[in-house]
């Protein structure tokens, strides 16, 4: 498929920052294999580059470990231990793409290497452009929401012994607004 700007409602090209007061980063996982448990990550940021042609855009984000909360203080301060993020030897979590494919005008497969607890592996972000705005400022905004599951196992994130109650695959969804900088 060939996607320019034309087949794009509203696209403008530009350099984007994340705003955080306007976007979500969150997760879910399945506890017991009956139940999932979501949580979000609190303190994020990062910069969205939309190219004249789409397909070279591109996207880095960075997250801070310690963030993570799941409304639970108990089962916050143990996802921050050695057992699973270690926040304290790895205080952030990263994303940097290395290719976009489009799926449709609005749909798009974003290839990168997340970055976690020192291990950087290849995932694919299924990312739906919601579209292109004013912002009640005047500036332009920009809107997206991407997802993607990835294996726990594959960071080395065991768990330790809780980690038989914690399934290994966790869903990550962004709900991003992002300001185009001047």
């Amino acid at each position: 498929m060939t996607t320019t700007v034309e087949t794009i409602p509203g696209y403008v090209a530009g350099t984007w920052t994340i705003d955080q007061v306007h976007s979500d980063v969150s997760f879910s996982v399945r506890h017991l294999g009956v139940a999932k448990v979501r949580g979000r990550f609190d303190d994020f940021g990062g910069s969205i580059v939309t190219a004249e042609n789409p397909l070279e855009s591109s996207v880095t984000a960075t997250i801070e470990t310690a963030s993570v909360n799941s409304n639970n203080k108990m089962r916050d301060d143990h996802i921050r231990n050695e057992d699973f993020l270690d926040t304290d030897k790895f205080p952030q979590l990263t994303f940097v793409s290395t290719g976009i494919r489009a799926e449709s005008s609005l749909v798009y497969r974003v290839d990168g290497d997340l970055t976690l607890r020192g291990v950087t592996k290849q995932v694919t972000l299924e990312l739906e452009l919601n579209g292109f705005g004013t912002g009640f400022d005047g500036n332009p905004v920009a809107g997206f929401t991407a997802t993607t599951e990835i294996s726990r196992g594959d960071f080395g994130v065991t768990g330790g012994p809780a980690g038989a109650a914690v399934g290994d695959k966790i869903t990550i969804v962004l709900e991003i607004e992002a300001k185009q900088e001047a």
